[in-house]
């Protein structure tokens, strides 16, 4: 279901019994000691409810004040509840997308050129607004119109899947990220080409919601399937869409459900932003203030808390004891204001009060438990932001820097798993060996642009070879997956602070070389990493033939193109969604490139990355200082949100690949532990 566009009425007149509500201390709050508050009636008698408690009504919220919930009145036997009612389905999209606060979410701005002059739009970005599916449209308070909802279209065997493919709930939530972050990807894209500066996160919810693109569907309580805990997200709609949490504003998701013999309405997850006075020290223990009392345009405390809506939830999950999920926050400093969420697990209420707050109103206070026995969430950040501060406080080490100085942020070395002392010995280098000199191989035609590449620039060539877009956000972000990313190189005008020269300027994260249990050394990260971050180059030396040791053994450092059955060719948005034509899937026109590099020898952390079946990385050829297609280089981009010390994989691929005329390559096990693991690897 999802929720009728503010402003329609989805109130019917009716008599309620009484409102009863239990203060958590002290008086009722003012307004609530003669019953329900007045200008409210029941749209409806009841919840849907079942004997299970984690069943019960959708209903996730574009965003309003306060909590982001128009509240009704509920009857049952025990009085009155409150409620947000449900009155479409949530195949209706809304008639308005509404914004939240700034802080809530990462600010862009838009582009001009360095006279001042707004970049024409090119030719093949007309828009976005229509296309050739038909439907009517839908205007938006910023202009953007979304297609209302028609029967819905199959985009690809995946995404028609999406809601129903129960039997894989984490593949179902990643489709739908995946999908969700490649439009607004795109959409922001489009948006600064134009020079606009809307909330591309904002439109792609919409555009998934209308197209029935979302996972969980049900709210429920206790975890949601697909969603592990340390999972994190960069955007409120990613929460609403994978149904972990429903309100894209609000900071308390509840809904009504049975316990026993009777109704409840219970606090189901929790988002912890920053925009309350919460207390976040321990990682196991969480006092959360309630909603409500500041204004819409400042977070200072206006008036008393009242125990209505998330509040009284809240106050009702304390007596029924029940799960809550729990979101907590972090600052993402790659992106203004921005904000990264990460799912900390389930909590319970343990008690609650009222307190005073810095601007003398009063509050709510609720303090949560962690649940005994779960992953950890909050603690891995606590831990990494502890190393990133003084990387000599990390355990087991057995070199701080793996690359000897060569990157510009150390490689630590550690192994906290046996004794082994180290990988074989290798020469750390940050660049590829080619078989002949790069001076002599075709040189790459270069931009004429002053300062930096603008996009919607028509006249700057790197972004012509680019299929008129530039492929990188205004934060560095890859937008979509291509045949070959073409950069701004030695033959540019630009500057090296050029948006279009993002994989050149090296490493710019915090790694670390692990020792796994059972495939040897790995790769992981300190930081949090967002889908489409550059992660390294692969690099090595550019060899003729795969190599093979005296005794028969391949080289066990090689990179081959196979790429065939990759998923990761899914990465890009789907075109239909915006209206726009399908181009040639990748992996329909993909063949393999001729290069072959080997980092046994020399090469820098990329070799450490192991194969998986389902990797969270995937490589892509990128030019920038020669021309010759058949050895780019080869980088790596992340394919999702990589929690931090998650580790880094990539698909080695399945093909028979002729290998400069030694055959095959052989298949090895697989050791993955993927759901999806093929059994072997080439």
């Amino acid at each position: 279901m999802f929720p009728a566009p503010l402003g329609s009425n989805t109130f019917t007149q009716s008599t309620a019994p009484p409102f009863v509500c239990v203060a958590p201390v002290g008086r009722f709050p003012s307004g609530f000691e003669s019953g329900c508050p007045s200008g409210f009636s029941p749209a409806f008698t009841s919840f849907a409810t079942s004997d299970a408690p984690h069943q019960g009504p959708v209903g996730p919220v574009p965003g309003a004040a306060n909590d982001g919930a128009a509240d009704v009145e509920i009857p049952n036997a025990n009085g009155c509840i409150r409620a947000t009612p449900l009155s479409a389905t949530f195949r209706t999209p809304p008639t308005k997308v509404i914004p939240v606060d700034d802080d809530d979410e990462p600010t862009y701005s838009g582009h001009t050129s360095a006279s001042g002059r707004r970049i024409k739009r090119p030719a093949h970005l007309s828009s976005y607004r229509s296309g050739p599916s038909g439907g009517s449209d839908i205007e938006g308070t910023d202009g953007l119109k979304v297609k209302k909802a028609r029967p819905r279209k199959v985009f690809d065997n995946e995404l028609a899947l999406v809601p129903s493919s129960l039997h894989d709930t984490k593949r179902s939530v990643e489709t739908v990220l995946m999908t969700f972050d490649a439009l607004r990807r795109r959409l922001l894209q489009v948006d600064e080409a134009n020079d606009i500066n809307r909330r591309a996160d904002l439109k792609a919810g919409a555009i998934m919601m209308a197209n029935n693109l979302r996972a969980n569907l049900g709210k429920r309580i206790g975890p949601a399937p697909g969603i592990e805990i340390g999972d994190i997200f960069y955007f409120r709609m990613e929460m609403c869409v994978v149904g972990l949490h429903a309100p894209s504003m609000a900071g308390i998701d509840y809904m009504n459900a049975r316990f026993g013999e009777q109704d409840d309405t219970v606090a189901i997850s929790i988002v912890s932003a920053g925009g309350y006075e919460n207390e976040e020290n321990d990682v196991d223990v969480l006092v959360y203030t309630g909603q409500g009392g500041s204004s819409k345009n400042s977070k200072n405390q206006m008036d008393d808390q009242k125990l209505e809506r998330g509040n009284l939830a809240l106050e009702r999950s304390k007596d029924r004891k029940n799960e809550i999920r729990v979101i907590r926050s972090a600052k993402d400093f790659s992106v203004q204001n921005g904000k990264i969420y990460i799912y900390d697990g389930l909590y319970k209420i343990q008690k609650s009060w009222i307190d005073k707050s810095k601007s003398g109103f009063n509050v709510f206070k609720y303090q949560l438990l962690r649940e005994p026995g779960q992953s950890d969430g909050l603690l891995v950040w606590k831990r990494t932001q502890k190393w990133k501060e003084n990387p000599a406080s990390r355990e087991r080490v057995i070199l701080p820097d793996i690359s000897s100085g060569i990157e510009n942020i150390p490689v630590c070395l550690v192994n906290d798993v046996d004794g082994e002392k180290g990988p074989s010995h290798f020469t750390y280098a940050t660049k590829v060996k080619y078989l002949r000199p790069i001076i002599s191989m075709k040189r790459l035609e270069g931009c004429a642009c002053l300062s930096v590449c603008l996009p919607g620039d028509t006249n700057c060539s790197c972004a012509q070879q680019n299929s008129g877009d530039l492929p990188y956000s205004s934060t560095g972000f890859l937008v979509s997956r291509k045949p070959v990313i073409y950069e701004c190189g030695a033959s540019c005008q630009c500057s090296i602070n050029c948006r279009n020269r993002v994989t050149q300027k090296g490493i710019r994260l915090h790694f670390e070389v692990f020792r796994t249990r059972d495939r040897g050394w790995g790769l992981r990260s300190w930081d949090p990493i967002r889908a489409g971050t550059f992660i390294c180059e692969y690099t090595g030396e550019v060899v003729d033939e795969i190599r093979l040791d005296d005794d028969g053994e391949e080289d066990e450092y090689i990179f081959q193109t196979t790429g065939t059955g990759e998923r990761t060719f899914k990465w890009n948005y789907e075109p239909e969604l915006l209206g726009e034509p399908r181009t040639n899937d990748l992996s329909e026109t993909f063949e393999p490139l001729p290069i072959i590099l080997s980092a046994r020898n020399m090469g820098n952390i990329s070799r450490f990355m192991n194969h998986s079946c389902s990797p969270n990385v995937f490589w892509q050829p990128v030019q920038h200082d020669h021309a010759d297609e058949g050895y780019p280089h080869i980088m790596f981009f992340a394919i999702k949100h990589i929690p931090p010390l998650t580790e880094l994989t990539y698909d080695y691929g399945q093909g028979e690949v002729e290998s400069g005329g030694m055959g095959p390559r052989r298949a090895k096990k697989c050791l993955c532990g993927s759901p999806k693991c093929r059994g072997f690897f080439r």
